[in-house]
């Protein structure tokens, strides 16, 4: 049990308050409470549709930062440190990031991944120990989850960053009291069906947030050509044949074709299909796509204008 007398007081959150639509969910058919979960979920959808402008600036800010070569930490404990974890590890085999690029910075360290850790959010010096040890940079991101918006272990992160003096945002669902971050993103999703339940809405809501955020950002690294994703990591059997589906959309061939010249590039689509479309050798492919900065639609263009096309 955590100490009784180090307790911080949290009554006044609005992600601590009771829900006056659930109080009698106890008395609720099996039907009954899934309409009324659903109904509150609503909440989450609206309270990111209200933050869309912020929204917008983070992933701005994100972008920028992995464009001059900086990364993005994912800094929570508990359900929005998952949500960090599980972001963080999505981006690599999806859009073909380095596993260094985007990380997250869990209280309690990979165990509290699937256990709770006693006392790892209340923690003021383990995540400034863990970005110190990752050497955060001035081109950096850290992004704090916190569904509370004070939750120690991740406002001292956003403290240690302006240290440094990199970019930081938090996200939170309850009104802050002097953040210490760039931009502060508050999801007001309300009192939660169970309270104080954050694994529920403010987890919801968070969660698309995180999706928008790296997802326009990696589009805004040409990660993709149109939406398919051009940077994929063929790292399982699913993978490899959405791979060869890409090429043959992109390159109007037949799935022999495709794996064939899939195999050729050593398993990297862009090259495949530059390859295919610019006559060109896997050497020659790799380097016309780094002079255009890894862009595909942009390193098509080039060969397009290169054989006299508008």
């Amino acid at each position: 049990m955590f100490p009784v007398e180090k307790t911080r007081p949290t009554g006044h959150l609005l992600t601590e308050k009771a829900n006056p639509r659930t109080v009698s969910i106890d008395e609720l058919s099996c039907s009954e409470i899934i309409d009324l979960v659903s109904g509150e979920d609503q909440a989450a959808f609206e309270a990111v549709s209200r933050e869309k402008d912020s929204i917008s600036q983070a992933a701005e800010m994100v972008f920028r930062s992995l464009e001059c070569g900086g990364r993005v930490f994912f800094v929570g404990a508990g359900t929005s440190g998952r949500l960090g974890v599980m972001e963080a590890a999505e981006c690599p085999p999806t859009f073909g990031t380095d596993p260094e690029t985007v990380q997250a910075v869990m209280a309690g360290g990979r165990d509290a991944v699937w256990n709770s850790v006693e006392g790892a959010e209340d923690s003021t010096t383990a995540s400034v120990e863990a970005l110190r040890d990752k050497k955060l940079s001035v081109d950096d991101v850290v992004l704090g989850i916190a569904a509370s918006s004070g939750t120690p272990f991740v406002i001292s992160a956003l403290e240690y960053a302006k240290t440094v003096g990199c970019t930081s945002i938090l996200v939170c669902c309850s009104e802050p009291e002097n953040a210490p971050a760039d931009l502060v993103i508050t999801l007001l999703v309300g009192p939660e069906v169970i309270v104080g339940s954050t694994r529920l809405k403010a987890a919801t809501a968070t969660k698309m947030l995180l999706n928008m955020v790296t997802t326009t950002a990696m589009v805004l690294l040409g990660k993709t050509y149109g939406n398919l994703m051009v940077d994929l990591k063929p790292t399982s059997s699913k993978l490899v044949d959405r791979a060869r589906r890409i090429i043959m959309d992109i390159c109007d061939v037949e799935e022999e074709e495709a794996a064939s010249l899939f195999r050729e590039a050593g398993g990297n689509l862009k090259v495949a299909v530059v390859m295919k479309l610019g006559s060109l050798s896997p050497e020659e492919s790799v380097k016309l796509l780094r002079e255009n900065s890894g862009y595909l639609k942009k390193t098509l263009r080039s060969i397009s204008r290169s054989a006299g096309n508008p």
